[in-house]
């Protein structure tokens, strides 16, 4: 008789990691958002996934790419956006900067770097593993993440590919329109951006300063 494996314990069979040293962590929560994914980063403390395609983020002073803490301080790149950002603590990214996050503590999203728009993924981590592994190409940017590696090596692991022309600006998922950049780097690029476009109607002209 078969058992049936979480769409988490399928994620975790495709990950290469884990980027820190094991830990013990505790949001002070028992169910929920927030106490699953202490349970994954106690489980691999940072991995990859999709070829580089998905990064959850590790925790901890020592190892390698973004530490989830400092990820979600102010210093890293949240500023930019203004408040923007600030309800959602992210823990993970796509190989664009699309950020993965918690909202409110109960709800996983995926928040848009160019936009700052929210969009709902569940109610647990569990509820986000298997929206990736529905499509794998598409929400974990699997097939591109492959073909770029390919291409140019793999990526970092502090970085993430930027567009040089904004893909909610007709920018295309094509090699010569991503760069590698830092992953916070990229984020303080676009956060302006998504600030003074927020409530802009199609067709408005704007003038970006980037600090």
């Amino acid at each position: 008789m078969s058992t049936a494996t979480s769409a988490l314990d399928r994620l975790l069979d495709l990950a290469r990691g884990p980027m820190g040293p094991a830990v013990d962590l505790d949001f002070g929560v028992e169910q929920g958002p927030f106490a699953e994914l202490a349970a994954l980063l106690g489980r691999l403390n940072g991995f990859f996934a999709f070829n580089g395609g998905v990064q959850v983020y590790r925790v901890g002073e020592e190892g390698l790419g973004p530490e989830l803490l400092e990820w979600n301080g102010e210093d890293a790149w949240k500023s930019a956006y203004q408040g923007l950002a600030d309800q959602v603590f992210c823990f993970g990214q796509d190989l664009f900067g699309v950020q993965f996050g918690i909202l409110d503590g109960t709800r996983v999203v995926r928040f848009d770097p160019e936009t700052a728009a929210v969009t709902d993924l569940g109610e647990s981590l569990e509820d986000w593993a298997g929206w990736l592994l529905a499509d794998p190409d598409v929400n974990g940017a699997r097939s591109f993440a492959h073909a770029y590696m390919q291409a140019n090596g793999p990526l970092p692991v502090d970085q993430r590919l930027l567009p040089r022309r904004f893909f909610v600006l007709g920018g295309e998922y094509a090699h010569d329109n991503l760069v590698p950049e830092d992953a916070a780097a990229a984020m303080r690029v676009r956060g302006p951006f998504a600030h003074a476009t927020r409530d802009l109607p199609d067709g408005s002209r704007l003038k970006i300063e980037v600090r």
